[in-house]
């Protein structure tokens, strides 16, 4: 049998199963982020204009309802401005899949390109100070395996300034510690976009990792649970919160910062800014495709703000309180004119 165009059921079994893994190879998260919005999606249309999911045409997707959709999101689901954009750029960006491969499309899709994106207030960024990040590495009890473990996590997550699930991805082979001194050992780490990038490692970190890779194969995963699996990246941001949330009455600033591995990796790039190293070298060791990504740390730091504002400390200007006309020469050019 011969498959309809018109619906919009054929059209999200090739872009999902097709295009996405074999044409583009998107990563994983974003193949369940897309997923994830067109499930809310047809579920919205298909209550809306009652009608089954596998009925639901291209055409019953109009800009209109996609606004309803978004509104949704924000209104009742209480999304945040970013996420609210998040959705709409999948949505974005199955109509342009659509209109390409049937131009009969291409208006629909002009319209709903036509749905522009939420000006989101732009926060400072959330970093912990250099006592703070010391007590997170305290705080895992390294008598018991996990808690070795857990130190193991947060000093890497804290030397390479990775994401979680570039953390949770890491295998074994994708660390270098050499045997010479003389050789910088290096983490190998494959980033957004499936870019790769390298990050020096400390000797304390060589040291944390050497202790949880022991004998184990190369091709095993880095960081694993209890369980001997691959660890995720909700366990790790669960490890994260739950070390940070121990240390609230010692530190109450913390409170305010929503620590999660995110908040380590701006922490890095903080660190870094305030030790002297320079923001093309941060951009590369955090593996931002944009100088301007990176040139956001730069607004963090009071500390550094304050040593630049004695820098330039304006000099004490004595104000002269002679009147103009007692000024001889002044008058004399005017005299003469």
């Amino acid at each position: 049998m011969k498959e309809d165009f018109n619906y919009i059921s054929y059209w999200l079994r090739r872009y999902l199963v097709e295009y996405m893994i074999s044409i583009r190879n998107l990563s994983k998260n974003t193949q369940l982020s897309y997923r994830d919005t067109y499930r809310m999606v047809l579920s919205f249309v298909g209550k809306y204009l009652r009608k089954d999911v596998d009925l639901i045409l291209v055409s019953d997707i109009t800009p209109d309802i996609i606004k309803r959709f978004l509104l949704e999101l924000e209104s009742i689901r209480s999304y945040s401005i970013r996420t609210r954009n998040q959705r709409l750029a999948a949505v974005k960006a199955l109509a342009k899949y659509i209109a390409s491969q049937a131009p009969e499309y291409a208006e629909w899709c002009r319209l709903l390109y036509a749905i522009p994106l939420k000006k989101a207030e732009r926060k400072l960024i959330t970093y912990l100070e250099k006592n703070e990040m010391e007590a997170m590495l305290d705080a895992p009890n390294t008598k018991t395996e996990q808690g070795i473990r857990d130190r193991a996590l947060m000093l890497f997550l804290y030397n390479t300034g990775a994401r979680a699930d570039e953390a949770a991805n890491m295998l074994i082979r994708d660390i270098y510690i050499p045997l010479r001194k003389c050789e910088t050992p290096i983490a190998t780490i494959l980033g957004k976009g499936r870019k790769t990038r390298t990050c020096p490692l400390w000797q304390n970190t060589c040291k944390a990792l050497e202790t949880i890779i022991g004998n184990r194969d190369d091709e095993e995963h880095l960081f694993v649970n209890r369980y001997g699996e691959p660890i995720t990246r909700h366990g790790i941001y669960d490890m994260v919160t739950r070390y940070a949330s121990t240390l609230y009455d010692k530190y109450p600033n913390m409170r305010t910062k929503r620590v999660t591995p995110h908040t380590i990796r701006h922490t890095t790039a903080t660190h870094l800014l305030l030790s002297g190293v320079d923001i093309n070298t941060i951009r590369a060791w955090l593996g931002h495709v944009s100088i301007n990504t990176t040139n956001i740390y730069a607004e963090v730091s009071i500390e550094m703000k304050s040593s630049m504002l004695d820098k330039c400390d304006m000099p004490d200007l004595k104000v002269s309180k002679k009147h103009w006309r007692d000024d001889r020469k002044l008058m004399d050019f005017l005299d003469s004119l």
